[in-house]
């Protein structure tokens, strides 16, 4: 081919994000310099991040800018090299944004495993998500056995592996999940203790009822993914020295920020809270993924995936996901 396809930020979004903000342009084909690869991207994340990198508002990355490539995670084949570092045929993960061909340097691209894998998996459960899912649970939650663990978002890429982490540990653990179909996934897939629907009336008696079921009768271990309502009716039921993982406030990324009326439990209850970027500890990737490969490869952690087809459904698939549209974490497929 001559030239590449790339999704673009046609313009910011103001409350819900719109495929129309987005554009699929014809760029020139990237031709790699000494010390580059050239890459075909098979695969493509999509991930709630992204929402804040598209807004104005100060956050802890730098933004996209109208005009220009559309930030994320991709897995793909190498089909030129100009490095000894990797050869022509190696399947590499990268970030080289929503496009369907990436030249970057050489030492950018982790070549990758895939003969006891899905390929798929290094940008979901052995990916970004799952080492966020590791980071929050075992360094900030440090979870007891015995103890009782809630994660919301819990069919979600994250919010799955935060669960089930917690169950290999010996902890009860709740999920929070936005309708039937995906509790029941969280319960008999993924062998969660118990999963509450916050789309259903009685939402906070059914959530009573799951974390009472156990001595602590009370939520040690909160992984935060959603924010606002949710959020507000957890706090109030953890347990005193409690600790919360405050991963996301995904919940909030399309309106203004909720004003929350319970953060006095942060007081009363003595919690932990802590915020985190799973970024900043890069160090720590390579021995996580490499965990997490191994319980993946021996059928001790499982995930799902929601597969949308071609570069140019990549909008109309990032706004469903932002809905809670997906089932298990969101991917593109970029070739067929």
């Amino acid at each position: 081919m001559s030239t590449n396809q790339q999704v673009i930020l046609r313009e910011r979004p103001t409350g819900w994000v719109a495929p129309e903000h987005f554009e699929l342009i014809a760029s020139p084909m990237p031709v790699p310099q000494d010390g580059e690869v050239l890459v075909r991207n098979h695969w493509l994340s999509l991930d709630p991040y992204m929402r804040s990198r598209i807004s104005a508002a100060k956050s802890y990355a730098q933004g996209v800018e109208p005009g220009q490539l559309m930030v994320g995670g991709t897995v793909g084949e190498v089909i030129e090299s100009r490095s000894e570092r990797l050869a022509v045929g190696d399947t590499v993960l990268a970030a080289t944004g929503w496009q369907q061909y990436a030249a970057l340097p050489a030492k950018q691209a982790l070549k990758i495993e895939t003969t006891d894998v899905p390929v798929s998996a290094y940008l979901g459960v052995i990916g970004m998500p799952g080492i966020t899912a590791w980071t929050g649970l075992m360094t900030i939650c440090e979870p007891k056995a015995g103890e009782t663990v809630v994660v919301d978002a819990a069919s979600g890429a994250v919010g799955s592996v935060v669960g089930q982490l917690a169950k290999s540990l010996g902890c009860h653990v709740v999920g929070i999940a936005g309708g039937p179909a995906k509790c029941r996934y969280v319960i008999d897939e993924l062998g969660f203790d118990a999963c509450v629907d916050h789309k259903a009336v009685g939402f906070e008696q059914a959530l009573d009822q799951a974390i009472n079921q156990t001595a602590s009768k009370g939520i040690d271990c909160l992984f935060e993914n959603v924010g606002g309502d949710v959020f507000e009716a957890l706090l109030p039921r953890m347990n005193t020295f409690g600790r919360v993982a405050l991963c996301g406030m995904v919940s909030e990324f399309n309106r203004p920020p909720a004003a929350h009326y319970t953060l006095r439990a942060i007081l009363i209850n003595r919690l932990k809270v802590q915020g985190f970027i799973v970024s900043d500890r890069m160090d720590t990737w390579p021995e996580i993924r490499q965990a997490l490969h191994q319980r993946v490869a021996a059928g001790q952690i499982k995930f799902r995936e929601s597969v949308a087809h071609g570069l140019e459904n990549a909008p109309a698939a990032f706004v469903g996901m932002l809905k809670g549209e997906n089932f298990g974490k969101q991917l593109v497929k970029l070739t067929t």
